[in-house]
């Protein structure tokens, strides 16, 4: 059988070493993203990743929300993370600053929206979404997120796949405020599971509530018997990420 003509492309030739000299660079900055990353956050266990929209004003029912969810998480003694931006990011750090715990931003540059909120005990600035996106889960007890937009449902499926392929551990995903999060909820089990494209089981990766009080009391359900520290297999598969 006679092969086809396999017409050369300009993206096979030889590669032009100038071409990568910005390229090579970029690599130092993710480097330098990561190690910073690292070096101030592993001190702050146990932590809870909080998200939802930059776009929510602050007399927005879902602002206070966030707000008293995150105090509630603080009082508790978990560290709260957020994107660092406006809306219901600055809630959370807003909460969390009120309380006893630290309150830690992971601001991204971006052109437009974002601007860093001034509730940061800690606060880190990433140019690059994939490694903001590891220190979100690499020391995260849990994950609450709350009414958002593109960014929020990017993270929530960012947790998701991870968990439910074994690329980190189980934690406790929450969904806050069932009306807002129903129509997608359905969408996964009529239309996802019908469809095969994911199995009913991983329906229970997370859970929906609506108030504070019952975000802390489900996160402490799920470490009751066991900790907050990873076992030995969990902390390996950690160090993968």
């Amino acid at each position: 059988m006679d092969q086809p003509t396999r017409h050369p492309h300009p993206g096979l030739g030889q590669v032009n070493d100038t071409q990568l000299t910005r390229e090579s660079w970029k690599i130092f900055q993710i480097m330098a993203e990561f190690v910073e990353g690292f070096e101030r956050l592993a001190q702050i266990k146990p932590s809870v990743s909080i998200f939802g929209s930059a776009r929510t004003a602050p007399d927005h029912p879902y602002y206070k929300l966030a707000e008293d969810i995150a105090n509630a998480l603080s009082e508790a003694g978990f560290s709260v993370v957020s994107g660092g931006g406006p809306g219901i990011m600055e809630a959370a750090n807003k909460g969390a600053f009120a309380g006893p715990s630290p309150s830690i931003g992971l601001n991204i540059m971006l052109p437009h929206e974002q601007s860093g909120n001034g509730y940061q005990d800690i606060a880190l600035n990433f140019r690059h979404f994939f490694s903001r996106k590891v220190m979100f889960v690499k020391y995260a007890s849990a994950y609450v997120v709350l009414p958002g937009g593109f960014g929020t449902l990017d993270e929530l499926a960012e947790i998701l796949t991870l968990v439910q392929t074994g690329k980190t551990r189980r934690i406790p995903i929450i969904l806050v405020h069932r009306p807002f999060w129903e129509g997608l909820i359905d969408w996964f089990a009529k239309t996802l599971v019908d469809e095969g494209t994911i199995d009913a089981h991983d329906l229970d990766l997370f859970k929906v509530l609506d108030n504070p009080d019952e975000v802390v009391d489900a996160i402490f359900d799920h470490y009751d018997k066991r900790g907050f520290e990873p076992s030995p297999t969990e902390q390996e598969i950690l160090l993968e990420l």
